[in-house]
């Protein structure tokens, strides 16, 4: 494998870029980020990286200072000579807003897309975008993973039986019936209408849920209202069980709490994001270091990614 190559982490995702850097078999790079009283910080790399290829591993979650790091961790590397600068964004920030769903609205995906570019990314690595049509936000190749890498395996390991798969919403319905392919189960379907933003006004089961083993499956979980929701409604028509997977943990507010008194058996997601386990008994996380070791391995070597998806 080529070594000319290097890792570097911002603050919120070095715990997952040394995880990485454990299945890559090489040091995490040396990175000194200086925070300053009035909350303004700046970024310097403590080594030379002049003609080599950097791989910047930082998932752009909430606050904005996430993001804010990894732009300047690109302009720096940019600016100090790097070969080729390939931003790692585990999870995508500002992905929801992919479109004008309403007058007047910004498009904040396509804006951080403009960001990247603008300070000099050659490269994004990312993992189950909110929308898939972001890709094409981007003048720059984008390596689009998927969680279904590690979270089917799991499901697997579990040998549930009369299982099915469930959406949360319309909206999830061609990720989950590529999951109830693959398993070779039936697929069930969540209306939902909301009242506003983070609000569940109704929901109705679209299926057959008595004495199943029910899988939700969502691309991220913020609020935790139209998961846990539904596992209720599921609970209530009779579901032997009920378990949810989503790719990103974003779990903000009450989240936690919702699905600590909810009817879920447990919630998967990936390390995508980090997450306080005491929390939420509920959560379990699946690491996603090794898919993104062995995508980083083969960018280096030019070998195609696309053999390692599973769906």
């Amino acid at each position: 494998m080529n070594k000319n190559y290097m890792v570097f982490s911002g603050t919120a995702t070095k715990y997952l870029a040394e995880k990485i850097c454990q299945s890559l078999h090489c040091p995490l790079g040396e990175l000194l980020i200086t925070k300053f009283s009035d909350g303004e910080f700046a970024v310097s790399y403590e080594e030379s990286i002049r003609g080599r290829d950097i791989f910047l591993v930082q998932s752009t979650f909430p606050n904005s200072d996430n993001l804010m790091e990894l732009l300047l961790m690109i302009d720096a590397a940019k600016r100090a000579s790097a070969r080729t600068i390939n931003a790692v964004i585990p999870y995508f920030g500002w992905a929801r807003q992919d479109r004008k769903d309403k007058p007047r609205v910004s498009i904040g995906a396509k804006m951080v897309a403009d960001l990247l570019s603008a300070v000099g990314v050659n490269r994004v690595i990312t993992m189950d975008l909110h929308a898939d049509q972001i890709q094409g936000f981007f003048n720059v190749p984008v390596d689009h993973l998927y969680a279904s890498g590690v979270i089917l395996p799991y499901l697997q390991s579990l040998k549930l039986d009369d299982l099915v798969i469930a959406s949360p919403d319309v909206g999830g319905s061609k990720r989950a019936n590529t999951y109830a392919k693959y398993l070779g189960c039936p697929l069930v379907l969540c209306n939902k209408t909301r009242a506003r933003a983070n609000v569940v006004a109704s929901m109705q089961i679209i299926g057959d849920v008595k004495d199943k083993n029910v899988v939700i499956v969502d691309d991220m979980v913020d609020t935790a209202g139209t998961i846990t929701k539904a596992a209720d409604i599921m609970k209530e028509a009779g579901a032997r069980t009920v378990r949810a997977c989503a790719s990103h943990c974003v779990m903000s507010g009450p989240a936690s709490d919702r699905v600590q008194q909810s009817a879920l058996e447990e919630i998967v997601f990936t390390d995508s994001i980090p997450y306080d386990f005491q929390r939420c008994s509920k959560v379990k996380q699946l690491s996603v270091a090794d898919m993104f070791a062995e995508t980083i391995r083969r960018v280096i070597n030019n070998e195609s990614i696309s053999d390692q998806y599973i769906v």
